[in-house]
């Protein structure tokens, strides 16, 4: 028997890199998953990929998650595993730069959006339910031109381990899990050429203790780890790092 038989996972931001895998690791291991995203074609061509269930929202969309609230409850009635994997880079400028366009953007999606997914969410989570958020690294670095970025992330953290602590009388478990350098797409998708990409790529391997970037793949390994309450189940609030050993 798998071990997430007659589990549901929701997994926002599922249609691709890191949620993506997620998903594909979490339904071979059992799970009923729903994979949400803002695009249409990529969610429904993504869950006929994976055998998931497609849900089109918003992650920054108070509308969209009431939405998905009330299906899940209607067909489902409880949810065992949430992973809110959703997030954008946004633009890259200095602070003095910063539009509310971008600004608002990487918040309403990165922390807003995923605020209220947990907050919405929260009362279809029963005991022994484990919450689990895709943070970065960048929360606690403060590198030029990301300003946003890494507050958004920063902000993300703060809001697991509070949600750590008040969910912890109901048995639920909230993690995050903050990856560093990872081969997904979301570089490419804040607009950055090939050419860049494959600079910015090599210069973050030179900088890995164990010279190579990390994998969807692996960031998915955890993400089980993190859902399954018989090996983890004594963990909550807690941030696993998992960057190759860049924040030495």
């Amino acid at each position: 028997m798998k071990k997430f038989n007659n589990k549901l996972a929701i997994v926002t931001g599922g249609n691709s890199g890191i949620g993506y895998a997620a998903a594909k690791e979490l339904i071979a291991q059992g799970a009923n998953v729903i994979i949400t995203g803002r695009r249409k074609e990529a969610v429904e061509k993504a869950a006929a990929e994976l055998g998931a269930i497609p849900f089109i929202a918003d992650q920054s969309s108070l509308e969209d998650i009431e939405l998905l609230k009330s299906e899940v409850e209607r067909q489902f009635g409880k949810i065992d595993i949430l992973f809110i994997n959703a997030g954008v880079t946004g633009s890259i400028m200095p602070i003095e730069n910063m539009d509310v366009e971008n600004f608002d953007q990487v918040m309403n999606i990165n922390f807003r959006g995923a605020y209220f997914t947990l907050s919405k969410l929260t009362p279809l989570l029963y005991e022994g339910s484990s919450v689990i958020f895709l943070s970065s690294i960048v929360a606690s670095t403060y590198k030029p031109n990301s300003s946003v970025y890494q507050a958004s992330k920063a902000a993300l953290n703060s809001i697991a381990k509070t949600a750590a602590a008040e969910l912890a009388p109901k048995k639920i478990r909230v993690n995050m899990i903050s990856p560093g350098p990872i081969q997904t797409e979301i570089m490419s998708k804040a607009g950055l050429d090939k050419e860049t990409l494959k600079n910015l790529n090599n210069n973050l391997t030179a900088q890995i203790p164990l010279k190579k970037m990390g994998t969807a793949e692996e960031v998915a390994q955890l993400v089980t780890y993190l859902a399954d309450n018989s090996i983890s189940g004594f963990i909550t609030g807690t941030e696993i790092v998992i960057d190759g050993g860049i924040t030495l």
